[in-house]
């Protein structure tokens, strides 16, 4: 054996090392989780995801590949969320809610904490006609509009892992809860008229309120959608005075609940 297929069978080596321990680590880390729920441990730590980077930036410190192994570590971490997010959700997780409530920022969090996948139903509509959504309503009308949105929710049945950010009109037709449900949880963010107003108040991207930018008229529409809201939703979650990590560590711990009850009911 001449020196270089020495050094291939040292890397063989190596890569069969590092092979194992990714496998013993993704068991520990679904072995985490496991613990977690199991003992109504709070699921969500980003103070351990920073402590880690940090560790590990100091041990990198002047090293040769410091780089290279960074990005590696990186794309462990992500993977590791994805573990986390496959043994906690075997469903897309839907948010609905009024406009303004919080559905992209929450919808972002939990991307960022899981690695799910994210939907922005507008977004996607709005790309696929090349248009805003107030042009689709202008040029099309709302009927049109709403029709886009049950063919999307169809199409998201096909996927796991998802978080799915509803328009604030969504929900109000029956047919849309039916399709969310189906491959989904739905979580209804909630928010006071003036809290909506606040966030809102700056934005031209939400016909329905477009010369209406108001705490009344946003009081009163909201209350014509609150009993559909609600009775859509699989859980609800009042944002007002929350910071977006601790609201995704409640709608996790809610939908664990949740599950939780369901599992006890058909085992009974």
């Amino acid at each position: 054996m001449d020196y270089l297929d020495e050094l291939r069978v040292r890397l063989a080596v190596c890569d069969e090392e590092i092979l194992e321990c990714l496998l013993r680590r993704n068991s520990l880390v679904e072995g985490i989780i496991k613990h977690k729920e199991s003992h109504n441990m709070q699921i969500i730590e980003p103070g351990q995801e920073t402590w880690q980077a940090q560790k590990l930036e100091g041990i990198l410190q002047n090293q040769r590949y410091a780089q290279e192994v960074s990005d590696v570590f990186q794309c462990i971490a992500y993977n590791s969320k994805k573990i986390q997010a496959r043994h906690l959700f075997h469903y897309n997780i839907v948010l609905i809610g009024f406009m303004g409530s919080g559905k992209s920022t929450i919808s972002d969090c939990l991307s960022d904490m899981f690695a799910m996948e994210t939907v922005e139903m507008d977004r996607i509509i709005s790309e696929r006609e090349g248009m805003s959504i107030s042009d689709i309503f202008a040029v099309h009308g709302e009927e049109y509009f709403r029709n886009l949105e049950t063919g999307l929710l169809v199409e998201l049945q096909k996927k796991k892992n998802v978080v799915v950010s509803c328009g604030g009109g969504t929900p109000m037709r029956e047919n849309n809860v039916e399709e969310m449900k189906k491959g989904g949880k739905v979580v209804l963010l909630t928010a006071s008229p003036e809290t909506i107003y606040h966030r809102v108040k700056d934005s031209h991207d939400r016909p329905l309120l477009e010369n209406n930018k108001n705490v009344p008229f946003i009081s009163e529409l909201m209350e014509q959608r609150r009993k559909k809201y609600e009775a859509a939703a699989d859980i609800i979650i009042e944002t007002d005075g929350k910071g977006k990590v601790e609201i995704c560590e409640e709608i996790v711990q809610k939908l664990l609940e949740l599950d939780g009850e369901r599992e006890a009911v058909l085992k009974s």
